[in-house]
């Protein structure tokens, strides 16, 4: 391959080009254009890549991303950008002030208005956190696009220095990691244990149901998939045999086959999550409603960049979150089932979809046919219960079981910062900033599956889950250096502070409707 073009584009250019519609990021100084047709080929999906539009993705795109990936990737390079010695000052993403891309009616390319900004309160004393958030549009069809004044980035307490030397600070720690072999996966001694594991389980759950031992069949059946669903996560971040096809085939076989969830779903939403993590608008993986609401911000019906639609704020919404706190535990017991309801949702919606992934659409095909397996002998065990009502028994009991998995997800971030700093922050203090790890002994570490140490594996997503002890070590280390909070906290207490944080949600929700009432109270006084 030869060498990038030497033309050096500026901050007006750019942004010209932006407004024209063309996907543009910075990595190393090297301005980037992604095309149309690979901007749907992505395999982490569109949004990954739009979340970053006019900003130096360069953290990011290596975190994600393999050598050879990165190699491949210089065939997009169009030039370099201008940037003084605090980097590259970024521009604000389109997708952030709720402008995309959609096929018009002509059959071309044309800016959409999916969603406003959420104006902020007036009595602020100073911008200094950017809102970033996103309200539905009223307007069906946008006249013209997104202007050059909302490229700009708002006001922020964030030192454009800073970041910058937390940037450097994350490429040198990036570099100890991959210097101490930590990419290489630990198939032996590893997943070795792993493996014998999950045969177990299976196995139990197989005897058990032989002997028409329902209950504990469907318990083992149910821990089975809560230990398997750390090997599946692994094979999304291309962190076991660091082959995109050889992982993703494995992962059908064990999410889609053995689980019945899709692993398409799962990569194109973490992959957002991991990206934007506790963005009220833009993570998926806090947008709960209307079962939970970890931010008073969702009181407003806010939309999701990720679904697509208004994150309704109804009654619904407000008898739930009312008692979240309370309903806790009962709620993510059941949360296997959205997840059926999310992964057969995003396969129907990507049918007939262009070719999207390398080699074409055959993962789609394998995912479908893989799923259909699933419910052949899932529904042959159901089945052979005898009854509905030990079969509905059979059902329950195998998915509660399998809800510890969920408690841990949610543990890692609920109790975290929902603040949008802007596009300015650095990965690496983003990262910190909203994730947590759940303390763990290294001898029960299994039942968490290793991803309690969240920090770390949300700083280097495609590192072996096996290796995130070691490196958890050197990153608290640059974290002390740089005087950036290393969260942790034990599984108990974390359990507490994220009802915490759902009980403080669900009082304000009380308050206002205390203030309402008193206020109608008032009016027909008048």
């Amino acid at each position: 391959m030869g060498l990038p073009p030497t033309q050096v584009w500026t901050r007006d250019q750019i942004a010209a080009r932006i407004l024209a519609g063309d996907t543009l990021f910075v990595l190393h100084g090297n301005l980037v254009r992604v095309p149309q047709s690979w901007l749907a080929a992505h395999p982490g999906g569109q949004l990954s890549i739009l979340h970053f539009v006019g900003r130096d993705a360069t953290d990011e795109v290596e975190a994600f991303h393999s050598d050879e990936t990165l190699q491949r990737m210089r065939g997009f390079i169009i030039g370099r950008v201008e940037v003084d010695e605090d980097g590259w000052a970024p521009f604000v993403p389109p997708i952030a002030n709720g402008w995309i891309r959609r096929i018009g009616k002509d059959g071309k390319m044309e800016w959409y208005n999916e969603a406003t900004p959420v104006k902020a309160p007036e009595d602020k004393d100073t911008p200094a956190v950017f809102e970033g958030l996103l309200k539905k549009s009223t307007s069906e069809a946008a006249d013209s696009g997104p202007t050059l004044s909302m490229l700009q980035t708002a006001p922020n307490k964030l030192s454009p220095k800073n970041e910058k030397l937390n940037s450097d600070a994350y490429k040198e720690l990036h570099k100890r990691v991959v210097d101490a072999g930590l990419y290489k996966t630990r198939f032996i001694t590893g997943y070795g244990p792993e493996f014998i594991r999950y045969s177990l389980l299976a196995l139990l759950s197989a005897v058990c149901y032989r002997y028409g031992w329902l209950v504990p069949s469907a318990l083992f059946l149910g821990l089975f998939w809560q230990q398997l669903t750390f090997f599946a996560h692994d094979l999304g971040h291309v962190g076991v045999t660091h082959n995109w096809a050889a992982d993703r085939l494995i992962s059908i076989f064990v999410a889609d086959f053995l689980g019945g969830l899709s692993i398409g779903w799962w990569v194109n939403n973490h992959n957002v999550h991991h990206l934007v993590p506790n963005h009220p608008t833009h993570d998926p993986d806090i947008q709960h409603l209307p079962f939970f609401a970890i931010s008073p911000v969702f009181l407003n019906s806010l939309w999701s960049s990720y679904y697509k639609r208004e994150m309704t704020f109804d009654a619904f919404g407000k008898l739930f979150v009312s008692m979240q706190h309370k309903l806790f535990y009962v709620v993510l017991s059941l949360a296997r089932f959205n997840l059926y309801a999310n992964s057969y949702g995003y396969l129907a919606n990507t049918a007939f979809e262009p070719r999207r992934f390398r080699g074409g659409r055959w993962w789609w095909w394998a995912e479908i046919a893989c799923l259909g397996l699933f419910f052949v002998w899932f529904g042959a065990l159901l089945r052979g219960c005898g009854t509905w009502r030990r079969a509905l028994v059979y059902l329950l009991v195998s998915h509660i079981a399998a809800s510890p998995v969920h408690v841990q997800i949610v543990l890692s971030h609920f109790s975290r910062s929902t603040d949008d700093l802007g596009p300015a922050e650095s990965f690496f203090a983003r990262q910190l900033r909203t994730t947590v790890d759940v303390i763990c002994s290294p001898r029960i570490e299994f039942i968490h599956g290793g991803l309690h140490l969240q920090v770390t594996h949300h700083l280097f997503p495609r590192l072996p889950r096996h290796n995130l002890r070691e490196a958890s070590l050197i990153v608290k280390e640059f974290a002390k250096e740089r005087g950036l909070e290393y969260a942790e906290f034990g599984f108990v207490e974390g359990n507490g502070e994220v009802r915490g944080v759902l009980k403080q949600v669900a009082d304000q929700l009380k308050i206002v409707g205390m203030v309402a009432d008193s206020e109608i109270r008032e009016a027909m006084k008048s």
